[in-house]
């Protein structure tokens, strides 16, 4: 009876290969591989050929979903090829780490993104929390690991390597020898590990679970048992005398009930490392050094070419070779047996990308990175709320995929208008795949924009939404049905009614719009009942694309309305800086929603209130002068009464603090209109210049704050129109050719033939 150790590193080619010769050389009748116990079960489903990596185990607690682990493989990965060759050869194949329903038993509720643990990179489960959000990290900045979190750190750092990324990939990735590859391991690992004890009780425990694993594989009789673990913990497997200490070391452990699953993963998860420590920087480099075998470097780069071809920049064949005599150089002079990705990158930002950093971000992201992702058999254990996704994704040929993919959904159209509403569920589900974009190129009320691309950890958000309905249809009505009664917030309750109906979901839009009428007849608060409007105004013009009855929107709009414009005078009464501001974006929303809406008796209604605003002069100068600017856009304020009022608000006797509120708000907006305002700008060159220098000084931020939202080409003219100011008339003209006046006489002359160039009679 004989016990082999193989310490490996997690997704390392190398360890990878030199694993599966190791195997076949020793021939095992069982194989134990560092695991969660919790998916043994779902480990044969492997075995189809319909599973194709990058996949993860993922391991959750089904009363709590959001407790729940990653376990990804690659094709590259020393555990995949340990499976598969077990599977190949008919072997018994057992994982033997402390089960995540321990693990998962311990961790608290929520866990916060910088409490997340940081597995050691060169010797750990391949584990990522779904807690803890995850974030590139690009190899250059990368953060050095402690020798405690990464035991080759040290080894690399004793060979005279600041990076050991690099000391890997030359040491291992590049050997051609790998006699005595885990022997060394072993024994670097034992030395590492000399006087350090396990880290804390959680490693002690994994570890004293793995050895009971190996003793369970001989108490049932093999003879030659292949362990394949961290390289970390190979040293602390090797001594077994001490059953009855790792017995009481795991005894009274608390467990929950876990569930366990298959899921598409991909190459840009493999290389983040966050919670899940065991990230590689450039999974697309290492796929390609498994895949590929003699010629790797010279075929590397003729994909670089291909890529960059494909998105029209130029790579020539010549370019091609000579990259590859420049990476074959460098190795040279590095005493390399051949090109590592170092080279290859050097040679393909010098040659191809020809030192640009924007084509070899390009590269990076899309060929030493990629976007690969694996697929897993139809068979694999999902959650009902999965499957009916999956089944709506076949019939509404909108499948899942990372590529980042832009849509125009015709609403006329039954099967865009049948995709729209599977994506709008699933956001009321927690499941942005789809987020909505705004096109302002077309007005368009039957068309809609969308940017669909899907992330591996959506299937946990599935799961948790599984509480709610076995289909996307009734999960998210019973979702937003629960949000509706529990939300008391007009404003909220209003979008969420908007987004029910884009939903298409009757019974959540009745129980909605009932919670909305009764919520505004108890609703007090102005800026409530202002903010609510925008979103029944959207459904009440929008809604017939859908199918939805406006009529039984509109009644609730016109009451809201009516109030909010009545209550609006008061509420704009002794408003601070702050609160004004927040008033002029309840403003800003009402008349959004009348514009929307475009009808003639509220604009006049909406128009007679702002006048009212703009002619009190206790209210707050920003609202006065928001007020004044948008009756200026809907043709509600002359020229000459925006002077008067220009004059009033900028006089003398005002507050410089308020004159400068009142420019604030009224220069909100576009600046096309504002440039023809001669008065306005005499009545603010003059309260500029009456200004004294501390005053001008303490508003010189508000109006750079003022003026910032113009276009530059509307910031020009602007200030063309202020060197006109001073004219020897006195008038500032918006052109030369406007300072001269019209010969009608001679104008008459032209229409008779601008009629006939467009077509018209000369008459």
């Amino acid at each position: 009876m004989s016990t082999h150790l193989f310490g490996i590193r997690h997704h390392g080619p190398g360890s990878a290969r030199s694993l599966r010769l190791a195997l076949e050389a020793l021939k095992p009748d069982i194989v134990l591989i560092e695991g969660p116990p919790d998916a043994q079960e779902v480990l044969p489903l492997m075995r189809d050929k319909a599973m194709v990596p990058p996949v993860a185990l993922l391991i959750y607690a089904p009363e709590t979903p959001s407790k729940a682990v990653y376990y990804p493989f690659a094709r590259f990965s020393p555990e995949w090829q340990a499976l598969d060759y077990a599977f190949g050869h008919k072997l018994p194949v057992r994982f033997i780490d402390l089960p995540q329903a321990i693990q998962l038993a311990r961790e608290p509720e929520e866990v916060e993104p910088e409490e997340a643990p940081a597995e050691p990179v060169g010797g750990d489960e391949t584990v990522t929390s779904a807690a803890a959000p995850e974030a590139p990290v690009d190899e250059q900045e990368q953060p050095p690991a402690s020798p405690r979190e990464d035991p080759l750190a040290l080894l690399a750092q004793a060979a005279g390597y600041d990076d050991h990324e690099l000391w890997w990939e030359r040491q291992i990735e590049q050997r051609r020898d790998m006699v005595g590859f885990f022997e060394g391991i072993l024994e670097a690992m034992t030395a590492l590990r000399a006087d350090t004890s396990p880290r804390d009780e959680e490693e002690a425990q994994r570890e004293a679970q793995m050895r009971q694993g190996i003793r369970a594989a001989q108490q049932d009789g093999f003879q030659r048992i292949a362990v394949v673990t961290g390289a970390w913990h190979s040293p602390a497997l090797g001594e077994l005398s001490d059953a009855k200490g790792d017995v009481a070391l795991l005894k009274g452990l608390k467990r929950i009930k876990t569930q366990a699953t298959w899921i598409p993963w991909t190459n840009s998860r493999l290389a983040y490392r966050s919670g899940y420590g065991a990230g590689v920087t450039s999974p697309g480099w290492y796929e390609h050094l498994w895949t590929t075998g003699d010629g790797a470097p010279t075929r590397w780069l003729t994909r670089a070419a291909h890529l960059l071809r494909s998105e029209g920049q130029d790579a020539s064949s010549a370019s091609v070779i000579e990259a590859v005599r420049l990476g074959e150089a460098l190795a040279a002079m590095r005493d390399l047996p051949m090109p590592g990705l170092a080279e290859m990158h050097e040679a393909t930002q010098t040659v191809l990308c020809h030192g640009e950093a924007a084509r070899m971000s390009l590269i990076r992201e899309k060929l030493e990175i990629g976007e690969a992702m694996g697929k897993v058999p139809p068979e694999t254990p999902a959650v009902p709320l999965q499957r009916d996704l999956e089944a709506q994704q076949r019939r509404l040929r909108l499948p899942a995929t990372t590529e980042d993919k832009q849509y125009d959904f015709d609403l006329r159209n039954e099967n865009d208008r049948a995709r729209s509403q599977l994506l709008h569920r699933l956001r009321l589900l927690g499941v942005s795949w789809g987020e909505p974009q705004r096109n302002y190129k077309t007005t368009s009320t039957f068309h809609e924009y969308w940017r669909v691309k899907w992330q591996v950890e959506f299937v946990i958000g599935l799961i948790e939404a599984n509480v709610w309905g076995n289909t996307i249809a009734r999960a998210a009505t019973a979702r937003s049905i629960d949000a509706a009664d529990k939300s008391a917030d007009l404003p909220a309750l209003t979008e969420l009614l908007d987004q029910v109906i884009l939903a298409g979901l009757p019974e959540a839009v009745e129980h909605a719009l009932a919670r909305v009428r009764d919520q505004a007849a108890v609703s007090a608060d102005v800026r409530h009942l202002m903010d609510a409007l925008p979103p029944l105004a959207h459904v009440a013009r929008y809604s017939d694309v859908r199918g939805a009855k406006a009529e039984e929107v509109l009644p609730v709009y016109a009451a809201l309305f009516e109030r909010a414009l009545i209550g609006l005078p008061g509420a704009c009464a002794s408003l601070d800086d702050e609160a004004a501001a927040a008033m002029v974006e309840s403003v800003n929303r009402v008349d959004a929603s009348v514009s929307t809406l475009n009808d003639a008796g509220q604009r006049e209604e909406w128009i007679a209130t702002l006048r009212g605003l703009v002619e009190r002069e206790s209210i707050h100068g920003l609202v006065r002068g928001r007020s004044a600017r948008i009756m200026l856009d809907r043709g509600a304020l002359s020229e000459e009464k925006l002077q008067l009022l220009a004059r009033l608000a900028l006089s003398t006797v005002t507050p410089a603090p308020q004159a400068g509120a009142w420019v604030e708000g009224v220069l909100q907006g576009g600046g096309l209109t504002l440039l023809h305002q001669d008065g306005l700008w005499q009545a603010l060159d003059g309260w500029l210049s009456d200004l004294a220098p501390e005053g001008f000084i303490a508003l010189l931020p508000l109006l750079r704050r003022s003026f910032s939202g113009f276009q530059a080409p509307e910031r020009r003219a602007m200030g063309e129109k202020v060197k006109k100011l001073h004219t020897p008339g006195g008038q500032a003209q918006t052109s030369d050719s406007a300072m001269a006046p019209i010969n009608r006489e001679r104008a008459d002359l032209v229409l008779p033939v601008l009629a006939q160039i467009l077509g018209g009679s000369d008459a």
